[in-house]
């Protein structure tokens, strides 16, 4: 109104399988008030709808890219903070190729504070989800279900100071992953001067493939990934929070 203007958080785009690009983002005073809107464009993002308030209970996803399910079913990585900041929970959203008829899957979080997902899939199937967390790694879960139910909630072999990350299966089947391999300090920004890109081909061994950033001093944070038709990769992340630096990689077979 004429007095009071929310915030609008985390946008991210996604396009499905039949061409119509979704912009989800979220709106108010706080992550742990906010809700979910979204806009659809059907001209490649030149035009777009008026703004539509998601489900009751529906925040679409967090931080990081949806995936696309052969049925043409979406899901949506995404996550709770509680108003008194102690509790967080990941869980899974998932709509019709249309992004109607929403529901939410739960995800047992009872022994990590967790947020912010990434969806990778493998060849048999299998779905992982890998969480910033509280506890100083990356927190992964596996799906055998398309995302349906999942398992048990672990720590990785990857240091993380409670930082966004973002990850992408990429067209060869391995897992590419953007982080700040580096362990908490004192103060929330610590660690995150160190941003890395790492390689695995089954979701549990992971190699460094390039270091992005490695400074005594400064914030990397928030990367995105994906990977284009020609199989390029694209990198976003914020520089200092002053810019967005933009990356492209390529892989050699």
């Amino acid at each position: 109104d004429d007095t009071l203007r929310y915030a609008c958080w985390n946008p991210v785009i996604f396009k499905n399988k039949t061409g119509e690009l979704a912009l989800f983002y979220k709106v108010g005073p706080n992550p742990r008030e906010w809700w979910g809107e979204m806009k659809i464009s059907k001209d490649g993002g030149r035009n777009w709808s008026a703004a539509k308030r998601l489900p009751e209970g529906m925040l679409g996803p967090i931080k990081n890219k949806p995936w696309q399910l052969k049925d043409g079913s979406i899901l949506y990585p995404s996550s709770t903070e509680s108003l008194d900041e102690k509790t967080w929970h990941i869980h899974l959203e998932k709509s019709d190729i249309t992004f109607e008829n929403w529901t939410k899957i739960s995800i047992n979080n009872d022994s990590f504070g967790v947020i912010q997902p990434s969806i990778l899939h493998y060849p048999n199937g299998d779905l992982q989800l890998l969480s910033r967390s509280r506890q100083n790694y990356i927190v992964q879960c596996w799906s055998k279900d398309n995302g349906q139910t999942w398992g048990p909630l672990s720590k990785t072999s990857l240091p993380n100071p409670n930082a966004g990350s973002d990850a992408v299966t990429l067209k060869n089947g391995w897992q590419l992953l953007v982080y700040n391999p580096m362990p908490a300090g004192k103060e929330w920004w610590n660690g995150r001067n160190k941003l890395e890109v790492a390689l695995s081909k089954d979701g549990h061994n992971w190699e460094t493939l390039t270091v992005l950033e490695n400074e005594p001093d400064g914030e990397y944070s928030y990367p995105a990934v994906i990977q284009d038709e020609r199989g390029l990769i694209h990198i976003t992340y914020t520089y200092n929070r002053k810019n967005i630096r933009y990356v492209t990689m390529i892989l050699e077979p």
